[in-house]
């Protein structure tokens, strides 16, 4: 591995935007610590440390960066999705549209089919002997949360072209009819008390953050426009927080009538303005550091396997806290002050155990060969593709939902209205999967 990350380092052209590349993986990273962090674990259950200490929700304004990634996503997206347009046949824009999603999707979904097999398996085999109580129990209906992470992201994908045409018709116009909109949907939810409303922010607030990309892939957030949005993102999510209905953490907190996730509200919106914004005067200092070849290769390595150490960091940190509870260690309570003093080693053994199942699965994540419009003649390609992604999106969405506990009692939840157990989630999520390569694959 070694090997090849000095040669695909040393391979980079002088025209790649590293900076971006090491806000992927440093949002990755802050989203996987502040998980670390946040669980509070006992022999009697499950926690999170922000509801038990209060103080420290100021916190998520620095590490709720789920923001940072979906900016970058735009960016790369509209980079992606241009270079194809470039490349195509004439008149095949349609399969331009199924090849992208193709190219985009295979290193998202190959690494998340592999973690959602394994972790069934498992989840039936646990079943079918009697377990699945306990911490275990706990396991089996969380680690799959993560994925509403995913599901959003395949979203962004399959809008692309749509927003980008928008973008470059309307440029800042566009974000601003997304934010308007987002904005609509508070006033309705909140001051009207119209039902349901609320989630329509899953699209609006997201794709908003988003379209910021394409705004940076044209070089259109400079640093006063990047002041403007840290400073005025900043000082509008603090207005919103203090004489809204908004509350202050900027991730869900258990027992809250409101949350700023689920679904995202305008003060989510401003948070991740704030944030964009913030980062973006960050690039220069940060530009000068990646020119350091150590460093740039740190990046390199840990962009080849950054999904899949999202996709398995609550499954190394059950595992950490499993293996305390099994040999009878003591877990103080939390946020005392052995709490603090055993969060080096807890944090210490997850990372460890992390790299451990990244080394067993990271081959998933490896980029398949690269894709190609097809030609003139791939009629319905386009729809294809768009009807297996929505099918992925759906299942992923369901699965973070339902996640794996009563597996065998035919569990399900909500989704959008309708109920949805884990096999038909995970059998949407292949299916669509398997509609996508269909499509996006080069004609004859």
């Amino acid at each position: 591995m070694g090997s090849s990350v000095r040669e695909l380092a040393g391979a980079t052209p002088a025209s790649r935007d590293r900076y971006v590349d090491l806000l992927r993986v440093g949002s990755l990273g802050a989203v996987v610590l502040g998980h670390w962090l946040m669980a509070a674990v006992t022999p009697d259950g499950v926690g999170n440390l922000l509801a038990v200490v209060p103080a420290l929700q100021p916190l998520t304004w620095l590490l709720q960066v789920m923001p940072v990634f979906f900016f970058v996503g735009g960016f790369s997206h509209a980079l992606s999705y241009r270079s194809l347009l470039r490349k195509r046949p004439e008149g095949s824009e349609d399969s331009v549209y199924s090849a992208f999603l193709r190219a985009r999707l295979q290193r998202l979904l190959r690494p998340t089919m592999v973690f959602v097999l394994v972790w069934g398996a498992a989840a039936l085999l646990v079943q079918l002997l009697g377990g699945g109580g306990g911490l275990t129990g706990v396991t089996l209906r969380m680690v799959t949360q993560p994925l509403w992470f995913i599901g959003i992201y395949l979203a962004m994908v399959a809008f692309t072209p749509p927003l980008l045409r928008l973008h470059e018709r309307y440029g800042w116009g566009a974000f601003a009819g997304l934010a308007g909109a987002a904005v609509a949907v508070d006033v309705l939810r909140f001051a009207a008390g119209v039902p349901y409303v609320e989630f329509l922010n899953f699209a609006f607030v997201w794709l908003a953050v988003h379209q910021l990309g394409f705004l940076r892939a044209d070089g259109r957030i400079r640093l006063r426009r990047a002041a403007l949005l840290a400073g005025g993102g900043l000082v509008t999510a603090a207005a919103l927080v203090a004489l809204g209905p908004y509350p202050l953490s900027m991730v869900g907190m258990p027992g809250e009538k409101v949350s700023n996730m689920a679904p995202p509200t305008l003060a989510l919106l401003a948070h991740g303005l704030w944030l964009v914004g913030a980062v973006e005067l960050l690039r220069a200092p940060a530009a000068r550091l990646l020119e350091r070849p150590s460093v740039w290769r740190t990046v390199v390595a840990a962009n080849g396997v950054a999904m899949t150490a999202f996709l398995w960091h609550l499954t190394a940190m059950f595992g950490v806290y499993g293996a305390l509870l099994a040999l009878d260690a003591d877990l103080p309570e939390p946020a005392s002050a052995a709490w603090w003093t055993q969060v080096p080693l807890r944090l210490a053994l997850a990372a460890a155990l992390t790299a451990a199942l990244v080394a067993a699965f990271r081959t998933f994540e490896r980029p398949a060969a690269p894709t190609s419009p097809g030609t003139p003649g791939a009629s319905g390609a386009g729809p294809l593709a768009a009807l297996g992604a929505t099918l992925c999106l759906l299942g992923v969405l369901g699965l973070s939902m339902v996640g794996f506990g009563g597996l065998l009692d035919g569990r399900t939840a909500l989704l959008i209205a309708i109920p949805v157990s884990a096999p038909a989630a995970v059998a949407m999520t292949l299916g669509g999967w398997l509609l996508v390569e269909r499509a996006g694959r080069r004609t004859p």
